[in-house]
């Protein structure tokens, strides 16, 4: 059994066979070789003869063929017409681009010229020219009896089915069909390759042909506010290549496209939406657009305020209950749903560290509580610290207390360089099971204006992807005080601070200030500040206790009084750190255990480096050691 013949095939056939009855009957116009390349005597003759200007013949010899081919052209319509009710890709095409009959005959027509090289030798033929083997607008135009459907406003070209082909003038302008929309037809639906880098698709059904905006929470739960399952997302495009790809593919597989802008639309973009009115569009975007940017088409808004993934949607993304460590968005939890098999916790760590490694230093939490030796009161103001980040979801969620200006913590850690701030905030991060980040502000200070905050704004929003702590050492250097305008610096300094205080009353998560005097902090950041916490030089009994942890188990030590170090150097824990490192390294340049001699003599290096006075009261009987010429021994 033959399969039944396509009605676009029968109606595309019977349209260039009557206009290849005309050329041959009505205008006498045999084949010719080279045809179009060199103009004969007689291609001359006839050129004249058919101008109307020239009192050319008729048009009864034409309206003869024409006539005579009517009633099958009139068939071939009928059947086509009929067949674009059915459920064909090409009639399914046809109803998401709203094109009228005579739209879906052009295409139909374009289609299987594009499809076949029988046809084009035909159309060759009909157009006189082997240089044309596609329709040009001239021959539709004289096919379609005057009326032809490829118009600027028409759908065809609107939805980027059709596109114009060729230079020169009007009557030569070939009409082709897309390849994405041949390769359709086809049945493959690989996507268009012009689409702008990064877009992506969900299929699904699409009713939605209106002007959208969306604006607020995060990327996917805006995604999840279009009232639509088929969506193409995209950012704008910014060729007229990409818009007609965008517009297609939407086209081709009835889908909704959702910009995500991170600016407002151009006066492109905005043209291009209007003019795609078949189209359902939707704005994404964190804020509100301003109105001159919205596109000439009607509208309306939508805000969308929650963000936080819930339940269900744990479920489809991990298929797991929520996770009460975290509190992630929609788009984190789908990104994280993508990051392999590791678990919740070392996706989340994930989320921020390929924005952040260039910014600042990850520090991966190793010590714990028992490693910081504090004063018991400020001990105690750590583990507050921690508490407080852990019970947000009780405290904002489950008792409904308002989180303003924001759920996220902010401390502060004032105290001398070497008092352990560094090491508090690692341990609070490890207690926590968080990464610490410590920002690096030679990368992010800029001399230029405007880069310090574009610099501060990568590292929140960065920050923001995933739960992690964010350390700012030396604080005072981004969060000093305001001074008096006398200068352009001045100016923009303080803005690069009132910038500062707005984007942290923002932020969400965990950020540890440190300055060696807080007094140096602009006073609008202290009202933010949820811990402080005074970091003093250790007395004797935590610095004994600092000496004793200093050494390793496993080092070989001899006859250390650290009783007599605790009690004769008043030094931080950074240096009574340093001090142990160093005589370690003077004992293994010795190849013998770690003694006095270089523990004394490693405090004597971490003065000089201080430019600290050595008493004789402070290093009592090692004091002639450490004011020898040699003061260690060879090394060996």
């Amino acid at each position: 059994m033959t399969s039944p013949v396509d009605p676009r095939a029968v109606l595309a056939d019977t349209l260039l066979q009557r206009e290849a009855l005309v050329s041959r009957l009505a205008e006498g116009r045999p084949p010719r070789d080279f045809a179009g390349l060199y103009v004969g005597h007689e291609e001359l003759e006839r050129a004249l003869a058919a101008l109307p200007g020239l009192d050319g013949p008729g048009p009864e010899r034409v309206a003869a063929v024409r006539a005579g081919l009517a009633p099958q052209v009139s068939a071939a319509r009928s059947a086509f017409e009929a067949a674009l009710g059915d459920d064909s890709r090409f009639a399914a095409v046809v109803r998401h681009a709203r094109l009228d009959v005579a739209e879906a005959e052009a295409l139909a027509l374009v289609v299987a010229v594009e499809q076949s090289t029988a046809r084009q030798r035909l159309v060759s033929y009909v157009q006189d020219s082997v240089q044309l083997p596609r329709l040009t607008l001239a021959t539709l135009d004289r096919i379609f009896e005057d009326a032809s459907p490829i118009t600027p406003s028409g759908g065809l070209l609107r939805a980027g089915l059709v596109q114009l082909a060729g230079e020169g003038t009007w009557a030569v302008q070939a009409v082709a069909a897309g390849a994405r929309l041949i390769w359709h037809l086809r049945g493959d639906d690989a996507p268009d390759p012009a689409l702008p880098p990064g877009c992506s698709i969900r299929p699904g059904p699409s009713d939605f042909h209106e002007l959208l905006l969306v604006h607020g929470a995060d990327r996917e739960s805006r995604l999840r506010a279009v009232p639509a399952d088929g969506l193409l997302i995209s950012a704008p495009p910014d060729t007229a290549a990409g818009w007609s790809a965008v517009v297609r593919e939407a086209t081709i597989g009835n889908l909704t496209v959702v910009l995500e802008l991170a600016e407002p639309p151009g006066p492109a973009a905005r043209d291009e939406i209007r003019k795609a009115s078949h189209l359902g569009f939707v704005l994404s975007s964190p804020g509100e657009q301003p109105l001159e940017s919205v596109p000439d088409r009607p509208w309306r808004e939508l805000r969308v305020v929650d963000g936080e993934a819930d339940a269900g949607d744990w479920q489809r993304a991990l298929g797991r209950e929520p996770d009460p460590a975290y509190r992630l968005s929609r788009e984190q939890l789908r990104l994280i749903s993508a990051a392999g098999d590791d678990g919740v916790s070392a996706r989340v760590r994930r989320l921020a560290g390929g924005h952040l490694d260039n910014v600042a230093v990850r520090i991966r939490p190793r010590r714990s509580w028992d490693d910081l030796i504090l004063p018991p009161p400020e001990a105690e103001q750590l583990r507050e610290l921690s508490a407080r980040h852990r019970g947000r979801e009780t405290v904002y969620g489950r008792w409904r207390f308002s989180p303003l200006p924001s759920a996220g913590v902010v401390a502060l850690f004032a105290g001398p360089s070497g008092t352990g701030k560094t090491l508090a905030a690692e341990v609070v991060a490890g207690d926590l099971g968080l990464d610490l980040y410590k920002v690096d502000l030679s990368s992010v200070v800029s001399k230029y204006i405007g880069e310090t905050e574009k610099n501060l704004e990568r590292i929140f929003g960065a920050a923001a992807a995933g739960d992690l702590v964010l350390f700012f050492d030396e604080a005072d250097a981004l969060f000093g005080k305001r001074s008096e305008v006398s200068d352009a610096h001045d100016r923009y300094a303080n803005i690069e601070v009132a910038y500062l205080l707005q984007r942290l009353e923002t932020y969400e998560g965990l950020v540890v200030l440190a300055t060696n005097l807080q007094r140096n902090i602009d006073p609008a950041f202290l009202r933010r500040i949820a811990v402080a916490v005074d970091f003093v030089p250790p007395e004797e009994p935590e610095r004994r206790l600092i000496w004793a942890r200093a050494f390793p188990s496993t080092a070989p030590v001899a006859d250390l009084d650290l009783d007599f170090l605790a009690r004769q150097f008043k030094i931080t824990g950074g240096v009574i750190s340093n001090a142990a490192l160093g005589a370690a390294f003077l004992a293994a340049a010795e190849d013998s255990p770690i003694t006095m001699r270089h523990a004394v003599l490693s405090v004597k290096r971490e003065f000089q480096k201080l430019g600290r006075l050595r008493t004789e009261k402070e290093f009592d009987r090692y004091f002639d050691l450490v004011n020898r010429d040699a003061d260690a021994a060879p090394a060996r």
